[in-house]
């Protein structure tokens, strides 16, 4: 029974993830329909699986159920961004501090993860000279969590998590759209550097910059692709 047990909750959590994904990266996109048959085919897996994972999806706002008509992937909601944006730049702001201030470079663990985290950047290079959004923002993703689990806050890495599920879906159009992949990748390496440093403050202050591309360029992206958004 156990057996049985995992393997469903392993595939739940694999259609979940592989549906999830192709929202965010608006492979599905915002105001389409989609069926639980078609994605079951796709994914190689049972509808239950799938059924599970829409109502996780649904939990996180990413879909939305219409009477007598099905599923539709949710509009992107600017209220929705903006309220994920805050609660991101809160977290991050005072976890990266956290990691600043604990920062030790004589300490082994603190050699291991800056020389995984300096790869997420050399990944985010690669991917950035193939003009691959999804692959780089999966790097800038990468680059952010493992930070964030430098602080130790199994909680506070999910609720992040949560919140950029919605803020990726305007990230992803950002990049497409604006394609600033070097800046990105010069501030992370700043950012990663005051870290390193223990400069608590210059870290704040380069993250602050870091996480404001997005506010900036926001209208813009509203504008060109006013399909995507319900509001």
């Amino acid at each position: 029974m156990d057996s049985i047990v995992s393997q469903r909750t392993t595939l739940g959590d694999h259609a979940y993830e592989r549906i999830r994904e192709a929202i965010i990266s608006l492979r599905l996109e915002p105001g389409q329909m989609v069926y639980e048959t078609e994605l079951s085919t796709s994914l190689g897996v049972s509808r239950t699986p799938v059924r599970e994972a829409f109502r996780r999806l649904l939990t996180e706002e990413l879909i939305e159920i219409l009477p007598q008509r099905g599923i539709r992937i949710a509009y992107i909601s600017k209220q929705k961004v903006d309220e994920a944006r805050f609660v991101r730049e809160s977290l991050e702001m005072s976890a990266f501090r956290i990691v600043a201030h604990r920062w030790n470079k004589a300490d082994e663990h603190y050699r291991r993860a800056e020389e995984r985290i300096r790869s997420l950047l050399s990944d985010g290079k690669r991917h950035a000279a193939a003009d691959d959004c999804e692959a780089f923002l999966d790097a800038d993703e990468a680059f952010h969590r493992s930070i964030l689990e430098e602080v130790g806050n199994a909680t506070l890495l999910r609720v992040i998590s949560n919140m950029r599920a919605h803020l990726n879906r305007v990230r992803y159009l950002e990049l497409r759209k604006v394609h600033h992949f070097e800046a990105v990748i010069k501030q992370h390496a700043k950012i990663l550097k005051a870290i390193t440093a223990n400069q608590e403050d210059e870290t704040i202050r380069l993250l602050r910059d870091h996480l404001e591309y997005l506010a900036h360029d926001f209208p813009a992206l509203i504008s060109a692709y006013s399909n995507y958004f319900n509001e």
